[in-house]
């Protein structure tokens, strides 16, 4: 019987969780798999016990990392001696770039030869493109999961990077047809400081379109620690949203006649599933001066990233925050067929993208890669 296939893996938010889930379901497909590291309920599902919790490692924004900054330095350095001490295989960090990075420096001063991949690219296309670079010496491997990064990490003379997909292309298929009303989606985030930032934004949201005759309520998708969290915050909204999640929020996504999201990864899971929407973010001061700098991004949310110009309106609140603008943004998307039917168009091109990847970075199934440099590893020690 082959030995098992010993991984440490670790995921810092949300997303990262259902990518590493993900990864271990498919890894579990050719090999028996001994997981360990961080992880939130998606990885526990799949047997993995969290060295501390997942929600220590939330945090975006300046503000959120130094009120935290002890915090984070100390759990960067038990991750680093768990996994130095764990004999594995192999080490998957997902995302987390700044906390991912801190963990291979300490393990790569005693472990030099323990393969490292880095699942999520770090936006080197947007931000500082010198940060290429400097993942060389830390990670073997990058797994993107945007069809257009192998290209610029190479160009950046990054680390050998293969485009991987994103679970929510097998988790998701494209709505058959657009209903003609439904429950309006909010989707504030799911990090603290993203919660604070952008609750009022969904609640002027809810006020401004309470009326709107294509839309039949309001609904709050979201993790299922925050439940409690988030109905407290909308208590004493006037119009108060359904909070739900697990079978419940599949179940709005397939209904939804629109949304407001929080740019992150749930707007390409929105535009993967076909549901027109509008991005916002709120950034803190840090973030400000960051979005000031970055004078060659055009876009900041996901499907317009990867369809290369604006499918879906953005409202960046960089300096000060006008909720006024929320609703008049939504109300021009339902009020306008051709708008939607432009967005839902270029949601199939952004599918196909994340299909089939790039001609020069097809599509490639992550678990292989993982096996891959698992094998080279093992190999070399015999």
């Amino acid at each position: 019987m082959a030995e098992p296939l010993r991984l440490f893996i670790l995921a810092g938010e949300a997303s990262g969780d259902r990518i590493g889930a993900d990864l271990v379901r498919r890894l579990r497909q050719h090999t028996t798999v001994v997981a360990r590291g961080v992880g939130g309920h998606e990885l526990a599902a799949e047997g993995l016990s969290s060295l501390f919790p997942m929600t220590d490692l939330s945090v975006m924004g300046w503000s959120d990392v130094l009120l935290r900054l002890p915090l984070l330095l100390w759990r960067a350095r038990q991750t680093a001696r768990a996994i130095r001490a764990g004999k594995s295989d192999i080490v998957v960090l997902i995302d987390a770039q700044v906390f991912s990075a801190n963990v291979a420096r300490q393990v790569r001063r005693h472990a030099s030869d323990l393969p490292m991949l880095l699942y999520v690219a770090p936006s080197v296309w947007a931000w500082r493109p010198e940060r290429a670079r400097d993942l060389v010496p830390l990670f073997d491997e990058v797994l993107a999961v945007l069809p257009f990064e192998p290209r610029v990490m190479r160009e950046l003379g990054g680390p050998p990077t293969h485009f991987v997909g994103h679970p929510a292309i097998g988790n998701s298929t494209m709505r058959p047809a657009q209903p003609e009303r439904g429950p309006l989606l909010l989707l504030p985030g799911s990090r603290k400081g993203e919660l604070r930032r952008h609750l009022a934004l969904m609640r002027a949201a809810a006020e401004g379109l309470q009326d709107h005759p294509r839309v039949s309520g309001f609904i709050v998708p979201t993790l299922p620690h925050l439940v409690s969290v988030i109905e407290a915050e909308v208590s004493g909204w006037p119009t108060k949203p359904v909070v739900v999640t697990g079978q419940a929020r599949d179940t709005a996504m397939q209904s939804a006649v629109a949304a407001l999201a929080v740019s992150g990864t749930i707007t390409l899971e929105l535009a993967l599933a076909g549901i027109p929407m509008v991005v916002t973010y709120v950034g803190d001061r840090g973030q400000a001066q960051r979005f000031a700098r970055a004078d060659n991004v055009p876009h900041i949310a996901l499907p317009n990233i990867v369809a290369g110009r604006e499918v879906v309106p953005e409202l960046l609140f960089a300096a000060g925050v006008d909720p006024s603008r929320v609703a008049p943004a939504l109300i021009r998307l339902l009020d306008h067929p051709g708008v939607i039917a432009a967005q839902l168009e270029a949601f199939r091109e952004v599918r196909t993208l994340m299909e089939k990847g790039a001609p020069e970075a097809p599509l490639e199934d992550p678990a292989m890669c993982v096996l891959r440099r698992a094998a080279q590893r093992r190999s070399i020690g015999s």
